[in-house]
Order: structure tokens, then C-alpha cells, then sequence
């Protein structure tokens, strides 16, 4: 499912009618974080969002593993593993590449675990106590900011610049999880991902005093070999678009530009599909690595996968908080 159209424009009728929904919503939100979670031996960072939809968290969490593996933590991954058929009530599960799949424990999971372990379950302290039982000595959140279970040393909150907090309404009225001012009074810092075209910064530096940082997503250097060539871009993201206005800013026009729902599982009508546009228009096809885990692996042999890593503004508050963290976590 796309998000709707109205929920980033101003608010109307729809948005209206809504209003005592979105009203339930906000206030069991409120009452769920009202809730004491269970606190680990270890330090704990959230990066979550106040809104439904892509603003980067994936590729967030994988840049923060990065710096603090620098760092010497011992990093595991906590998620939900969304719509994944392993993923049995709340006992946690550990990801193994070599064995699962997106389809047993997410598209999300598997690029976690290629860089640190990683583990799934609704039940994000049993996920904690299982990572501390295999020798973490720091876990990260992929998501999970509204969730109670756990207590969060710090959140970071990802925001759209190109679409903010939308028409800033909750759940079905708009794409807000919670309240603004509630999500906002819970986190630690924001991160505005790509061009702030909507005043986000502005307008949240009325409101928080904490660090407001700014990362933009950046496309690896190999993109420059695709400059010259014909590509089928497709992709099944919360926001595609956002995927092939990426590739036009590197200079890469795709010929055609196939749209998926969010987490979608290929069929092979989509396969046929896109090997027929990339016949047709003598092009190759290309996606991003959320997509490429979901694809069958003879498939996914004939795509390039394109990878976005982040590029943040200033390092000198990320820093600030990494090191805060990691002088947490338990010594041997």
C-alpha cells in the first residue's frame, strides 16, 4: 500500500473525517508510552521515526554499526522482521544469511545481519536479553520507537526533509505513529535525511531543544558506470520515487521506472514483467539492496543493485553521542 496523497497536503475533508480515528490512535500511542520498559545491562540507541513510510532508518543503522564497531562496541540489531514467516510470536530469532530468507525474517533483517548479528521478534527486551546472552555489548534499534518493551538510552528520530511530518496529522487522518509533540518530547535528536525543502529544521527548532542533525544519501561511486546505459529502475520502497530521483541526480535516467509497494514480495509475473521491459528497451534492470534480498537469486544475478550509503552534514554531535554511549557499555 502507497501512502495517500492527502496526507501530505494541508489539511481537508478527508483528513477531517478522520479525526476521531486518528484521535484513538494518538491517545493508545500515548497511554503505550506511558509504560516503563525493561532496561538492559547495555547501551541502547533507537533510530525510529514519528511517521509511517521511508526516511532512511535501515541505511541509518548501517552507517551507526559502522562507527561504532570503530569504536570497539560489540553492535547487535534489534527489529521487528516485518512480515516474516519465521518470525514465531515473541521468542527472539537470530538471523542467519546463510539460511533464512526475506520472506522467513524481512527484507531489513538480512541487510542488518550481513553486517552485525541481528535479531527478530515483536519483543524487542526478550530480543535485548537474547543479545546480551551471545556477548553484545550494545544494541541498536532499527525501528521500535513507539514500541514500550525496551528502555532507549537515546532515540534518534529520522525525518523526510522532502516531505517533513507531512499534513502533521496521526493515523489514518496522516502519517503520524503518535502525536508530534509526544514523539518529539520522547527522542534525544533528530536526523533530517535529504534537501530540507520543507522547513523541517525551522520548524523544530521552535519546539526541541536538542541536536537536530542533517545526513543526505549518497549513491556508492560505481553509479557513475551506469551514466552511459539504458536501465530499468524498479523498486518496492515506502517512497520509490525517492530511489529514481536519487539515480537522476547522479545522472542516470532511467527509461522506465517501475513502482512497488513497500516489502513487496516478487512474483513472477513481476520478474516476466521486468525482464520484458529490459528486453524491450535493450536496458539493464536496477534496484536497491532492500529490493535485491527479496528477488530469487537467479534473478537477482541479472540486476544491478545500486547501494545508498549516508553522508552527514557534520559528525562533531554524532560523535558527541556515540562516545557518550560506548564509555556505557560493560568492560571486560
Amino acid at each position: 500500500m502507497n501512502a495517500p496523497s492527502f496526507w501530505f497536503r494541508p489539511p481537508g475533508l478527508i483528513s477531517t473525517l478522520l479525526q476521531p480515528i486518528a484521535a484513538i490512535v494518538g491517545l493508545v500511542a500515548e497511554k503505550r508510552r506511558q509504560r516503563p520498559g525493561w532496561r538492559a545491562s547495555v547501551p541502547v540507541l533507537c533510530v525510529g521515526n514519528l511517521t509511517v513510510g521511508g526516511t532512511g532508518k535501515t541505511t541509518a543503522v548501517l552507517d551507526l554499526i559502522r562507527r561504532l564497531h570503530e569504536r570497539g562496541a560489540v553492535v547487535h540489531c534489534l527489529t521487528r522482521g516485518y512480515r516474516g514467516r519465521a518470525v514465531n510470536g515473541q521468542a527472539p530469532l537470530r538471523v542467519d544469511p546463510a539460511h533464512h530468507t526475506a520472506a522467513d525474517v524481512g527484507d531489513e533483517p538480512l541487510l542488518l545481519a550481513a553486517t552485525a548479528p541481528c535479531w527478530v521478534s515483536p519483543d524487542r527486551a526478550a530480543s535485548a536479553r537474547a543479545a546480551i546472552a551471545a556477548g553484545a555489548t550494545f544494541l541498536i534499534m532499527d525501528d521500535g520507537f513507539q514500541n514500550p518493551g525496551l528502555h532507549k538510552d537515546f532515540s534518534l528520530i529520522l525525518v523526510d526533509g522532502t516531505v517533513g511530518f507531512g499534513n502533521q496529522c496521526v493515523l489514518p487522518a496522516g502519517p503520524l505513529r503518535e502525536p508530534l509533540n509526544t514523539g518529539l518530547a520522547a527522542a534525544n535528536a533528530v536526523v533530517i535525511t535529504g534537501q530540507d525543502t520543507c522547513g523541517v529544521q525551522k520548524s523544530l527548532a521552535a519546539k526541541v531543544h536538542y541536536p537536530i542533525l542533517k545526513a543526505a544519501l549518497r549513491m556508492e561511486s560505481s553509479i557513475a558506470s551506469l551514466r552511459q546505459q539504458k536501465v530499468i529502475a524498479f523498486a518496492g520502497l515506502a517512497r520509490p520515487d525517492k530511489f529514481f530521483a536519487c539515480l537522476r541526480e547522479n545522472d542516470v535516467i532511467p527509461t522506465k521506472c517501475v513502482s512497488f509497494p513497500d516489502h513487496h514480495a516478487f512474483t513472477s509475473s513481476d520478474l516476466s514483467h521486468l525482464t520484458s521491459l529490459a528486453a524491450q528497451h535493450s536496458a539493464l534492470l536496477v534496484t536497491t539492496p532492500k529490493d535485491a534480498v527479496r528477488l530469487p537469486e537467479a534473478f537477482r544475478q541479472k540486476v544491478r543493485v545500486v547501494d545508498v550509503g549516508l553522508e552527514w552534514e557534520e559528525t562533531a554531535q554524532l560523535d558527541h553521542i556515540l562516545d557518550s554511549l560506548t564509555e556505557r557499555m560493560p568492560r571486560p
